[in-house]
């Protein structure tokens, strides 16, 4: 008998007695965490004993019976786990040991075959790729609805002016057509880096087992087909290593969504203060304060900024676990698994909340045009010079002496003049 086992401390698990302060430490969060891929665990399973069934393989490791009544018993613990009766204990330590255990309990000696060939190092991976791809998809589309909000806005005022801003100072005639669909913009090119980060994604590793693959005739084209991936990783001790990396890859991808967001976020915060006024935020998408009855903060766009500094730690905290590690798995890796659950959950919320706080956003038009001073026009007017033939920077050091001469100018007939493409007046909104 093991030393773990004579000990009082230690806890009975499937994989024997492990001593009970030790497996509170390494199990950690994983029996919270786990319950989220409890789904996807399941779906991997029924594409496991799938591909154990069709193996050339004497005695059979599964029969296509054997199949059925694991897949059906797979279907109730789904069922369970979506009306929150489904429960991961500190002995199970995760979710695949968790259903692994409700499978022997259900169907007995069947349930001991479900893990042959199998190691809960694909395993994870495969259930957080299962779960990649779903929530990666739901992303895409949040944050096309986040551009399609910012479009709408844009075309709406259009050729509403706004000052434009270098330094945070007093700049060129914009428009608030400009500013807003330049955030949409933003947001479609984020999105490439969230189609790369999908592509990656879209590789099954299971059947890699521990990295070294197995003895058996499993057929891992298969189980990726089954399960919808365009392929199985090749080289199974990289399907491994890929674990961490695929993670960081999916968090860079998610940082730079929100990393739009918060810049959107500040702006509107900056932008709504009385000092500026050029937006009205509703009352309704604003908090109030305890003790000033007058207050109405943008608490959301503040949270947004910190979740996103959140959200960059989190990015450089998984590569920063995966940059030591030798080759193989190590369990350092159980801690890249809330980060990156966290970063998903974070960046689909965030955008969520701002498609809502967009489709309420009001404009001032007359501190919009209040905020127009003359120098604002100032390169417009040195541009004119040149195109009366002065050279620039004559006409830059002109218009610096005599910036009075702008008063009266027009932030209308400004932004109706930059006609190129992707001015105030070329923006060609779809």
């Amino acid at each position: 008998m093991s030393k773990a086992a004579k000990s009082p401390a230690a806890q009975r698990t499937i994989l024997g007695a492990i001593d009970a302060d030790v497996l509170q430490f390494t199990v950690g969060k994983d029996p919270i965490l786990n319950l989220e891929l409890t789904e996807w665990d399941c779906i991997g399973t029924a594409a496991h004993v799938t591909t154990l069934t069709a193996m050339d393989y004497t005695p059979a490791v599964m029969t296509p019976a054997n199949r059925d009544a694991v897949i059906a018993a797979l279907v109730n613990i789904m069922a369970d786990a979506r009306q929150g009766n489904f429960e991961i204990t500190i002995a199970d330590q995760d979710v695949h040991l968790a259903v692994e255990r409700r499978l022997t309990q259900t169907l007995g000696e069947l349930g001991r075959r479900v893990h042959t060939g199998r190691s809960r190092n694909d395993q994870v991976a495969i259930d957080l790729r299962l779960h990649g791809r779903e929530h990666l998809l739901g992303l895409i589309i949040e944050t096309a609805d986040l551009a399609t909000a910012l479009l709408r806005f844009a075309r709406k005022y259009a050729k509403v002016p706004m000052v434009g801003r270098t330094h945070l100072q007093p700049a060129m005639p914009s428009s608030i057509g400009l500013w807003a669909s330049a955030y949409a913009e933003a947001l479609l090119d984020d999105l490439l880096t969230v189609e790369a980060a999908y592509t990656y994604n879209d590789r099954s590793p299971l059947g890699s087992a521990a990295g070294y693959g197995v003895p058996l005739p499993l057929d891992r084209n298969l189980t990726a087909h089954l399960l919808g991936f365009s392929a199985p990783h090749h080289n199974v001790f990289y399907a491994s290593n890929a674990r961490g990396k695929c993670e960081s890859i999916i968090l860079g991808a998610l940082s730079q969504i929100m990393l739009t967001l918060s810049r959107f976020a500040e702006d509107l915060i900056l932008y709504s203060m009385p000092e500026f006024g050029y937006f009205i935020l509703p009352p309704e998408v604003c908090t109030g304060s305890s003790i000033m009855p007058q207050k109405y903060n943008p608490d959301v766009l503040e949270l947004i900024r910190a979740k996103t500094a959140r959200l960059l730690g989190h990015s450089t905290a998984a590569c920063a676990i995966v940059k030591g590690l030798s080759g193989g798995y190590n369990r350092d890796l159980q801690e890249t698994k809330e980060l990156y659950l966290e970063g998903i959950t974070t960046t689909r919320a965030s955008l969520r909340i701002l498609s809502k706080m967009t489709a309420t956003l009001a404009i001032n038009p007359t501190a919009l045009r209040h905020a127009f001073t003359p120098g604002v026009f100032a390169t417009d007017r040195a541009l004119e010079l040149v195109a009366g033939g002065m050279p620039f920077r004559d006409a830059y050091q002109h218009v610096r002496a005599n910036l009075n001469e702008l008063h009266n100018a027009n932030p209308d007939t400004a932004i109706a003049a930059k006609t190129g493409l992707g001015n105030t007046a070329g923006l060609d909104f779809p």
